[in-house]
């Protein structure tokens, strides 16, 4: 089939899946805003003060609703918290658990379980969600394409949608969402957590403390990897330069 021939049928393929999919065609219509994030760069590191603030929004708002089921009560040593405030904050989450007559039950959290979700199963979470289950957090930073800037704007992207536009039941409008239409309500308000520093409370640090968690739930291992590669380097640069020596003192003797 010759080129001119096959450049329409292209077109028209496009523009049937535009219309089958009209919210993958605007995927990219609205840019997602870029934040200069403590973490990022090859020197970054968390910024310890929000991510426990951040902690604290996840405990209070998302965890009614999403699961962090690969992030354990230990792994909060990352963020700056003691051994004694992560045995209090997980004896505070009941666990589920086996009893001794073989009945399920709950118990107190250990440091060595992980956040436990707010339902039993995947029916459950899509029954309380309008058919939609809410998506684990423990990798949705490394999961959705812009990493933390991408959860950021979802966060604060609740906008009013233009003149016109119908809402169905059940979806909100958000600017940054591809396609526009998302299942899950505006999640954050001003003051709906009260910080321990001090801090306040609006939509704007609520999401950044959050989405500082989320990053450092996605790659707790990150400042340890960033600090290996800097002694990688470091050693490299040595041996370099103890090979140039070595190769000077080699051949200083043989004649050109």
């Amino acid at each position: 089939m010759r080129p001119f021939i096959l450049a329409p049928l292209v077109a028209a393929g496009l523009a049937a899946l535009t219309l089958a999919f009209p919210g993958s065609a605007r995927a990219q219509e609205t840019p997602v805003p870029h934040l200069n994030w403590s973490f990022e760069g090859p020197f970054g590191t968390y910024d310890r003060a929000a991510a426990q603030r951040g902690l604290q929004v996840y405990k209070e708002v998302c965890s009614a609703c999403h699961s962090m089921q690969y992030v354990h009560f230990r792994d909060l040593a990352g963020i700056g918290l003691s051994p004694a405030q992560i045995k209090a904050i997980a004896a505070s989450v009941d666990v589920p658990t086996i009893k001794a007559d073989g009945s399920p039950g709950t118990r107190p959290g250990l440091p060595s379980d992980a956040f436990p979700s707010p339902f039993p199963n995947d029916v459950a979470a899509a029954a309380a969600n309008d058919g939609t289950i809410p998506p684990d957090q423990s990798q949705l930073v490394d999961a959705r394409a812009g990493g933390p800037d991408y959860i950021y704007a979802i966060l604060t992207g609740y906008v009013k949608p233009p003149k016109g536009m119908h809402i169905a039941s059940g979806l909100y409008y958000n600017e940054y969402f591809p396609g526009h239409l998302i299942h899950m309500p505006q999640p954050l308000q001003a003051d709906q957590v009260t910080y321990a520093d001090g801090t306040k409370a609006t939509i704007d640090q609520e999401a950044k403390d959050v989405t500082t968690f989320l990053a450092f739930a996605s790659n707790p291992e990150l400042e340890a990897r960033k600090r290996m590669g800097a002694h990688i380097v470091l050693f490299l640069a040595l041996l370099a330069g103890v090979t140039y020596v070595v190769k000077r003192k080699v051949w200083a003797d043989v004649e050109h």
